[in-house]
């Protein structure tokens, strides 16, 4: 079998399975088993495959027809030009949520000391931590597990990073002038894809309206000795009332929104 054939007959199994992109999904497959990129794909269709590469390949390809996530074959995801190892103890990163870093960037601090809540991968506050590098970010999450990719991503990119299992904001070990929180916020009914079952539910779904996190985290904002300066949260466009609401009663103002996520900020004027 050479490699037009078998791009020819996965991506037909993978429509007739309605797995959506199957043309792309199988070049990129291709393209990581021989550890090369698309384009070498498409200009060697001649390559003829042995008996072992098409069997790991079909081992490759049955994930894919079973629905696991396509990153989660690969073992890693891009977010904000870089590579970070994900699996199914974390949340796939999501290019929506590349609007934290390019908020955060507008903000004039000197030397800032922030917190990534609900970590999951470290991609946020890793980021965050390379391209505003006179910060010192500190990443919490509740599972200990995805601090462990978190922990994997962070040395990966040269960087010592503190990193602490918490419950939000329940057991912060300092004060931090902004903190970044990408908590789940997926209604639980709502599920949009087969893909979608096989990602951590706990960094996914929080209640019936996707808000239950959020609740509990306003009111522990709200309850800090001292609080920070910015919060950013990241939520579906149909949520951002009410979590400006949220804010607001914690002492804080909508300061701008960039897709998914919203900046919010102390409001001075504002008792609480």
């Amino acid at each position: 079998m050479t490699i037009a054939e078998w791009l020819v007959e996965s991506m037909v199994r993978l429509r007739d399975a309605d797995v959506p992109n199957g043309r792309t999904d199988a070049l990129v497959l291709l393209a990581d088993f021989f550890e090369t990129d698309k384009s070498w794909v498409h200009t060697h269709p001649e390559y003829k495959l042995d008996d072992l590469q098409i069997r790991e390949l079909e081992r490759l390809l049955k994930k894919r027809l079973n629905r696991t996530p396509l990153a989660y074959i690969r073992g890693f995801c891009e977010f904000y030009g870089r590579n970070f190892m994900v699996n199914s103890h974390v949340l796939i990163p999501r290019p929506e949520s590349e609007s934290f870093i390019d908020l955060v960037k507008t903000i004039d601090l000197e030397m800032p000391w922030i917190a990534d809540i609900g970590t999951g991968s470290g991609c946020i506050g890793i980021t965050t931590a390379l391209e505003y590098p006179e910060a010192t970010v500190h990443l919490y999450d509740i599972d200990s597990a995805a601090l462990g990719v978190a922990n994997y991503n962070g040395r990966h990119n040269g960087l010592a990073l503190q990193y602490y299992e918490a419950d939000l904001l329940s057991d912060l070990h300092f004060n931090y002038d902004i903190i970044l929180a990408n908590l789940p916020y997926v209604p639980r009914k709502l599920v949009t894809s087969p893909e979608i079952t096989q990602e951590p539910a706990l960094a996914l779904f929080s209640g019936i309206d996707g808000l239950s996190h959020y609740r509990k985290f306003w009111k522990q904002v709200r309850k800090l000795e001292r609080r920070p300066r910015y919060v950013l949260t990241e939520a579906l466009e149909s949520q951002h009332g009410s979590l400006e609401t949220l804010a607001k009663n914690a002492g804080y103002k909508l300061v701008r929104t960039d897709v998914l996520v919203q900046m919010f900020t102390i409001d001075k004027g504002r008792n609480v």
